[in-house]
């Protein structure tokens, strides 16, 4: 049995987005044995309300703890005045969803789409135009990829992964979970060190 590498994550967690290097250096070194599987975490459900503004002075604020913690990391803070928070990530959950309906290759290029124009363009991914303006971008059918945001089936699809998470024991994003013969275990990992991760991915084996 192959072993199987759980990535637990929401595609508007900033830690999730200042884990992106670390991890990328991580997946280009996988053992070969190793199964990837992302899994979506549900952060914050659907709501149409402002974000209020306490909140908003909070997440802004580990915005720049971050950017103090993970070296390299940006964040376009011009989002805090030119957008209308919500606190509402199903949203780019489902649209991660829809692309991979679409094109199961382009997960994780919808993700960094959605995590470019979250973090980096100011643009609220909680917004359908702008979801639907990260599919365009990276070739999808707006008139398919919108039917597909919009359907029950992608609802339930994300509900599906955010009950799996909960199983593998994940509140917190992201999380990295190895399933083996053994069981499951969740995996201690580092911001800006990629050894931490795969010396634990090296040797446990079942």
């Amino acid at each position: 049995m192959a072993r199987v590498l759980y990535y637990v994550y929401d595609p508007m967690c900033s830690w999730c987005w200042a884990f992106n290097k670390t991890w990328s250096a991580v997946q280009a070194q996988l053992p070969s044995d190793i199964e990837l599987r992302y899994i979506l975490g549900g952060l914050a459900p659907d709501t149409d309300e402002p974000m209020p503004m306490g909140l908003q002075k909070t997440i802004s604020a580990v915005w720049r703890t971050i950017q103090q913690r993970v070296p390299g990391t940006q964040f376009n803070h011009a989002f805090w005045t030119e957008c209308s928070p919500r606190r509402s990530t199903y949203p780019a959950s489902r649209a991660i969803i829809a692309a991979k309906k679409m094109d199961s290759s382009v997960e994780k290029k919808m993700l960094l789409a959605i995590q470019h124009a979250y973090y980096l363009k100011a643009k609220n991914p909680s917004n359908a135009d702008v979801l639907i303006e990260c599919a365009e971008g990276i070739g999808l059918d707006t008139v398919e990829f919108k039917e597909l945001l919009n359907k029950p089936s992608t609802q339930q699809q994300l509900l599906a992964d955010i009950r799996f998470a909960r199983k593998l024991g994940v509140n917190s994003f992201p999380s990295l979970v190895l399933e083996t013969l053994g069981g499951l275990r969740v995996l201690d990992y580092e911001y800006t060190q990629p050894a931490a991760l795969l010396s634990q991915l090296c040797t446990v084996t079942e």
